[in-house]
């Protein structure tokens, strides 16, 4: 009893001081220790964050830190190199101030889908932005949805092949790769960029006949954070082209390694080598990680000669890795505690047996909800997989269910709830637009919580019916 009690109050402190601004990285540890101390076992607080939450840590960076450090490294050299902003620029022309809404949503799509963070496009994005709606006459509240649905919704969790870190998370769980359950993927996808798009644009209709406008907002005083990303680091403007090339090596050569190359290939010798290696486990990893790599090089050589301090560049998107893997690795440090908990069976066996028969619903609750009380979609997935990962696979073997459409289903339900109004992503990205959670999260709400749960009950029901495809 003391010990559910204990999961159940330091979740709620948890989502309460992140909400509030405090680091994860401080607020995970300290949780996991109050949570063993509530439930009575005083001597274990400290070896369980010694031993418990820095083992699952230092496993989560085992298995995740090249994805992360190159992901990192292939958004701050696409945006100082100047290809984000041909890429943003070149869409913005092509569709015009009519299709404001529309644009945003497809740059950011298209920035996210080929590897750029999701954070570099929203500081990217966020002047571009603001310039069209303003042109369109569009609210500025509905800025943060706009660029909120194209990095943070379907090229994040539903897109087949995107490198995502939340697409890559479930691999080692089930086996399987970035492509899982493509069509299923790109029915969810679809879904949220047509209703969120419908969604916003209804929105920028009815206050425009209101005679709403851009509204009156303090231009001046952007932040600093958003001058320093936005600001052009490398005077060469790159071709659309030329400014492709890289996200496409990203896709393409992903989708060549997981599908062609490595399947022909006799790995069995790796085996004797690396007797821990669990290689039908790793090939989706090594995937992303060699396309990553190569599309960082090709990147450079692009722009040999015009990079203004192409040092820096490196340096500082290697620094940005950091802050990101460290609070998601504290996250499942977090849960691997609670884990060890007596408490927390009761509450594995509640969700396991949400409905026996179908495990895709249990995953799906399991996600969203970690994912919402994290703040985090990494987290959650995270989470979740660590403590639960071997039981879903083992139930999805016994019910005949595709571990393919484990993982869809798995990375779609992380992308429900975690843009409740304390996730960190969603604080950063309205202090990028210098609004405040009351002038835009309702909109912002709908396109990233609402309408990709929808999505996610489709696939389910889609995949539950007709199986993984």
């Amino acid at each position: 009893m003391f010990s559910t009690l204990a999961i159940v109050v330091t979740l709620l402190l948890l989502m309460f001081f992140a909400y509030r601004g405090y680091s994860v990285l401080i607020l995970a540890p300290i949780m996991a220790i109050l949570a063993v101390f509530l439930s009575g076992d005083f001597l274990s607080s400290i070896p369980a964050y010694t031993d418990v939450f820095m083992s699952a840590l230092s496993g989560f960076l085992l298995k995740f830190f090249p994805i992360f450090l190159l992901g990192a490294l292939f958004g701050r050299l696409m945006a100082d190199s100047g290809a984000a902003s041909a890429i943003a620029k070149t869409v913005v022309q092509k569709l015009g101030a009519s299709k404001a809404i529309l644009a945003i949503i497809l740059v950011c799509a298209i920035l996210t889908y080929g590897g750029v963070s999701l954070f570099v496009v929203a500081f990217a994005i966020y002047p571009i932005a603001k310039n069209l709606f303003k042109a369109a006459d569009i609210p500025k509240r509905l800025i943060p949805a706009a660029i909120a649905l194209g990095s943070f919704t379907f090229t994040m969790t539903a897109l087949p092949g995107t490198p995502a870190i939340q697409n890559a998370i479930p691999i080692p769980y089930y086996n399987t790769n970035v492509f899982a359950a493509p069509i299923l993927g790109i029915i969810g996808g679809l879904v949220m960029f047509v209703l969120g798009w419908l969604w916003l644009q209804s929105r920028a209709n009815k206050a425009i006949a209101a005679g709403e406008g851009y509204g009156i907002h303090e231009e001046e005083e952007e932040l600093e954070t958003v001058k320093s990303y936005s600001d052009a680091s490398n005077p060469r403007q790159l071709s659309f082209m030329m400014a492709m090339i890289p996200l496409v090596i990203v896709i393409g050569l992903n989708a060549l390694l997981t599908y062609l190359v490595f399947p022909a290939m006799d790995l069995s010798a790796l085996k004797s080598q690396f007797p821990e290696l669990n290689i039908e486990g790793s090939l989706g990893l090594w995937s992303i990680i060699i396309s990553l790599i190569l599309a960082c090089i090709v990147l450079i050589v692009l722009n040999i000669g015009h990079w203004h301090n192409l040092q820096k560049t490196i340096n500082r998107g290697t620094y940005e890795s950091m802050l990101p893997i460290f609070n998601t690795g504290s996250e499942v440090g977090y849960g691997a505690v609670i884990a060890s908990l007596a408490g927390f069976v009761i509450i594995r066996d509640s969700i396991l047996n949400l409905n026996p028969d179908n495990p895709l619903i249990s995953e799906a609750v399991a996600m969203t909800t970690l994912a919402g009380i994290t703040g985090s979609s990494s987290g959650g997935l995270s989470i979740a997989l660590a403590t639960l990962g071997e039981d879903y696979l083992k139930m999805a073997v016994a019910a005949g269910i595709d571990p393919e459409l484990m993982h869809r289903v798995a990375v779609m339900a992380a992308g429900g709830l975690d843009t409740l109004p304390h996730s960190g992503a969603v604080i950063t990205l309205l202090a990028i637009c210098g609004l405040t959670h009351k002038q835009s999260y309702l909109n912002l709400a709908m396109v990233t919580m609402v309408i990709p749960i929808i999505a996610t009950v489709l696939v389910i029901f889609l995949g539950s019916m007709f199986g993984s495809f």
